[in-house]
């Protein structure tokens, strides 16, 4: 028996003992049970919800320790902090424009859980990349253990510390007319040097640094598609977008062609109803001179600048096609030019901007 049943006992006895036919008595004997009815239901009401935390524990560690099932896989984790101004923007948008699911200046302490609802989707997120920095430094004490905490759980995590030199730092900062986080009313050398300090010990526990002292933002983006991007070559995605050029150029295009050294088919009145998505307003276009010309060696020309942006670190580019009302000449090409990019493997998707403005 429990020290609690003994005093419960106790109670629930001690009146029968003691009491005669004093109603005053009566009122405490009834008080003194409803006292211990009240100490029963709060204990069977805290045994249940331990037994609810505990059985609700077990499910997630289940979760995570059973890579076997596609809703228990545990994702790849990718850390990425550094000093201030040594890139760690650029690096988390390469990692992302690789696939990775990031996120920015999440608090330390919430990394396991972040794992955890990765773990719990079903495969949807397979590699998760996490920014920390010292724009969290109320949460960074809580780094360490929510370390302990994913190593435990045997969850595969990389550290990538961003470096850099003190002079390159101050430039940086000093270009963008931006405070240092940890300067305060001090100079921006006293914000880095209180920064490295803080950051010793996580450099030392790093898998990868970077020192981007010396380089440029495509150069930053190579070293980590070297590391992340494996032995696929990194993806280009292209919008090829059809306009008229009375309306303006897009503003957002990197390659402009101007289709209206072509017939315009809008004066041949059996084709000015259609737009260049009809097969005979296609075959207008295509059965002009130096029509099929341009479409070949514009698509070869894309191949060397496709390349070139490759190397340079570029991801995304929107490609232009522009005849008078972005009717007609240029979106018939912007058709064709997009299934020769989707033939070679280009991952493209076809805007008409202009369509249907008439």
């Amino acid at each position: 028996m429990t020290e609690h049943e003994d005093q419960s006992t106790a109670r629930r006895d001690r009146p029968h003992k003691e009491t005669g036919d004093d109603p005053a008595q009566r009122d405490a004997t009834q008080e003194a049970q409803q006292e211990e009815q009240h100490d029963a239901q709060h204990d069977a009401q805290h045994d249940a919800r331990d037994e609810e935390r505990h059985e609700n524990g077990a499910q997630v560690s289940t979760a995570i320790e059973t890579p076997g099932s596609p809703e228990a896989a545990i994702p790849e984790l990718v850390i990425i902090s550094g000093m201030s101004g040594a890139g760690r923007s650029t690096a988390a948008k390469c990692l992302e424009d690789l696939g990775w699911f990031v996120v920015d200046n999440l608090p330390p302490a919430l990394i396991p859980t972040m794992v955890e609802l990765g773990a719990r989707s079903q495969g949807n997120v397979a590699r998760i990349a996490v920014v920390v920095d010292v724009r969290g430094r109320r949460f960074f004490d809580n780094l360490r253990e929510s370390l302990a905490d994913l190593d435990s759980r045997q969850v595969t995590r990389r550290i990538v510390f961003l470096e850099s030199s003190d002079d390159a730092l101050v430039r940086r900062f000093e270009s963008v007319r931006r405070p240092h986080p940890l300067q305060g009313d001090g100079r921006i050398v006293d914000g880095i040097a209180a920064e490295r300090e803080l950051l010793r010990e996580l450099r030392g526990d790093a898998d990868l640094v970077i020192d981007t002292s010396s380089l440029n933002v495509h150069e930053l983006r190579a070293k980590m598609d070297a590391q992340f991007a494996g032995d696929e070559e990194p993806e280009l995605r292209a919008t090829v977008m059809s306009f008229g050029f009375k309306y303006g150029l897009p503003v957002d295009a990197d390659l402009v062609a101007d289709m209206r050294f072509l017939p315009n088919p809008h004066w041949v009145p059996e084709l000015r109803p259609f737009t260049g998505l009809n097969e005979e307003v296609s075959a207008y276009v295509f059965n002009q001179p130096g029509a099929k010309e341009f479409l070949d060696r514009y698509a070869e020309l894309l191949r060397l600048i496709a390349a070139g942006y490759r190397r340079e670190g570029k991801r995304y580019v929107t490609i232009a096609i522009g005849c008078t009302g972005g009717k007609h000449r240029s979106v018939a090409t912007s058709e064709k030019l997009a299934a020769r990019l989707v033939a070679e493997g280009v991952e493209t998707v076809v805007v008409h901007r202009d369509m249907g403005r008439e």
